[in-house]
């Protein structure tokens, strides 16, 4: 075998990426390459958990992506940050771990007609690679004494695995209230939110370990796939294209013989053996992009930049779908947050000091701490919003915190109706596509954006937090009907970065699916290409009801014993 051919090439050291490159690699007779566009995660805010607010919008680790201006949020573009660094986006997200709902996965598999999808197929591949902190002290009593973790507990969790899943290291006074306030608005508490049901309020539990960041990187690659002969790794290697060619043994099906990766300053095509793989995980953004590159994508698309169509699927880059959240800040009194705790050097200097010597306190922070599940409205069968709750409020992302003490209570519509695209611009590999989530383009969206709204004021309103003194900064509260609230979500809505759908699997009849349920890519002729699947969120036909990091971490697992066929 020569040097630039390999039995399995995974497209993307993220999320997903990761993952499938130590699953692959544990066959020592199988040789492993992982490529990366970006740099190795050497850069320190990569590991501080606070470090989000400087990777976003970086060219050291982001993409830098923006959306296209959007109707639904009258005519604002966003940010669109898309990890660009080894361990992908799980080096610059909000760190939440979060699994989604049982009803989530069941209706995969009815969508799919594959079984494998249903929760309680799925649970197995949650806990293969978790190692969630609750289980640390049911090690320490194995000798004989009760655990203190429940059969229960040990039913829908991991211990052991790869992926740290652990407590954060601060409360907040402010943040114990809302919840209590939430609790009188007849809202449950929690202690775990992945049970297939995540109804209910409390702290998030984060990937971090000992007051770090855990990315994809550090759980899956070191040391354990450095130390293999077997894998290799190419950072700043953006894949351009994939090798496709037609096989005349088969007929002329379409065969993925290879990858053709740009690294700076020339091309290289890294090549598969007989009976390999190559796996795109690139993202939501990414992967359709490549796809469409190779000439894999709506027809029309294709021949309007100019590429050879290969294979017409309409359904590359479409139905992309995204958690839109609208940020509800409430000015308070007599309360102790990150506004006032940050406004000063020698607060400033505190925060440091303390994480240098605990690894606590604000910079060891998740983007939101306190969260909830709860239902827009009474009729609604389901929890259809997620709160993240913040012990701060600035007017915008990257923008200065406010000079007054605040909380910031930002809510999500779980389930969007709304449906948008990602389309290349051009046959060049180097121009970003065009993303266009489409947000707020329907009436029930609109619907539970007003409501939503609605809920926040409801739970500020409760006795737990009368003592603060609430007071609505934004959106206001001159801003009363369904038609004001949802023009306001507009104007005040941001993403909170869970892009999926844009290579949805599906059923054969569905002329939408790009991939079969074992997340094979289709051949537009009623076949599969062979040797080529796609595994990351874009896979996703529906979006989770939740962040959507571990999802991909499952789908991953799940991918991972299908194509080594354990």
């Amino acid at each position: 075998m020569s040097e630039t051919t390999f039995d399995y090439i995974v497209v993307g050291a993220g999320t997903a990426g990761c993952l499938l490159a130590n699953r692959l690699s544990r066959n020592q007779s199988k040789r492993v390459l992982l490529l990366e566009a970006g740099r190795k995660d050497d850069y320190h805010w990569v590991h501080v958990p606070v470090g989000y607010l400087y990777c976003i919008d970086n060219p050291r680790t982001d993409w830098r992506f923006k959306t296209e201006p959007a109707a639904g949020l009258n005519g604002r573009s966003l940010l669109y940050p898309r990890g660009k660094v080894l361990g992908g986006c799980s080096s610059i997200n909000g760190m939440i771990y979060m699994r989604g709902q049982a009803r989530d996965y069941d209706q995969w598999a009815a969508l799919t007609g594959e079984d494998d999808w249903r929760w309680d197929n799925c649970l197995p591949d949650f806990k293969a690679h978790e190692d969630h902190y609750k289980g640390d002290s049911a090690q320490r009593t194995s000798s004989g004494r009760q655990s203190p973790v429940s059969p229960e507990f040990n039913a829908l969790h991991g211990h052991g695995g790869e992926w740290r899943v652990d407590k954060q290291r601060l409360r907040w006074d402010v943040l114990d209230a809302f919840a209590a306030a939430a609790v009188e608005a007849g809202i449950p508490a929690t202690d775990d939110f992945n049970r297939g049901t995540n109804e209910g309020v409390g702290y998030f539990e984060v990937n971090q370990k000992n007051g770090w960041r855990w990315n994809t990187a550090k759980a899956f690659l070191r040391p354990t796939c450095y130390g293999r002969p077997n894998f290799e790794l190419w950072t700043n290697a953006q894949a351009t294209r994939l090798l496709i060619e037609r096989d005349p043994h088969t007929g002329g099906a379409l065969r993925c013989t290879g990858v053709q990766v740009w690294d700076g300053r020339q091309s290289v095509d890294a090549l598969l053996a007989p009976g390999g793989e190559v796996v795109v995980s690139s993202g939501s953004i990414g992967s359709p992009q490549l796809l469409q590159l190779s000439g894999i994508g709506p027809a029309a698309l294709l021949q309007q930049h100019g590429i050879d169509v290969l294979a017409d699927l309409p359904g590359v880059g479409a139905n992309l779908q995204d958690h839109l959240q609208i940020r509800s800040v409430y000015k308070v009194q007599g309360a102790r947050t990150l506004n006032r705790l940050a406004a000063t050097p020698w607060g400033k200097a505190g925060i440091g000091l303390e994480y240098v010597l605990r690894r606590t306190g604000p910079m060891s922070m998740a983007p939101s701490q306190l969260g909830a599940f709860t239902r827009s409205s009474a009729d609604r069968e389901w929890p259809n919003i997620q709160y993240h709750v913040q012990p701060l409020s600035l007017d915008a992302f990257g923008s200065p915190l406010h000079s007054f003490p605040a909380i910031t209570a930002s809510v999500c519509n779980l389930n969007p109706s709304s449906r948008g695209t990602v389309q290349i611009q051009s046959a060049k590999f180097g121009d970003a596509p065009a993303i266009a989530p489409n947000y707020l383009a329907t009436d029930d969206d609109r619907q539970v954006a007003a409501d939503s709204l609605r809920v926040t004021r409801r739970i500020m309103a409760q006795p737990a937090m009368a003592r603060y003194a609430p007071e609505e900064f934004k959106p206001g509260v001159q801003y009363q009907t369904d038609e004001e609230l949802a023009r306001l979500a507009g104007d005040i809505a941001s993403t909170i970065f869970h892009p999926v759908g844009t290579t949805k699997m599906g059923r054969d009849d569905d002329p939408m699916a790009v991939l079969n349920p074992r997340l094979q890519l289709r051949d537009g002729a009623g076949g599969t290409v062979q040797g080529l699947r796609v595994v990351d969120a874009g896979a996703m036909p529906t979006i989770t009801s939740g962040n959507t990091n571990s999802p991909t971490l499952m789908m991953a697992e799940k991918a991972a014993r299908w194509i080594t066929g354990r």
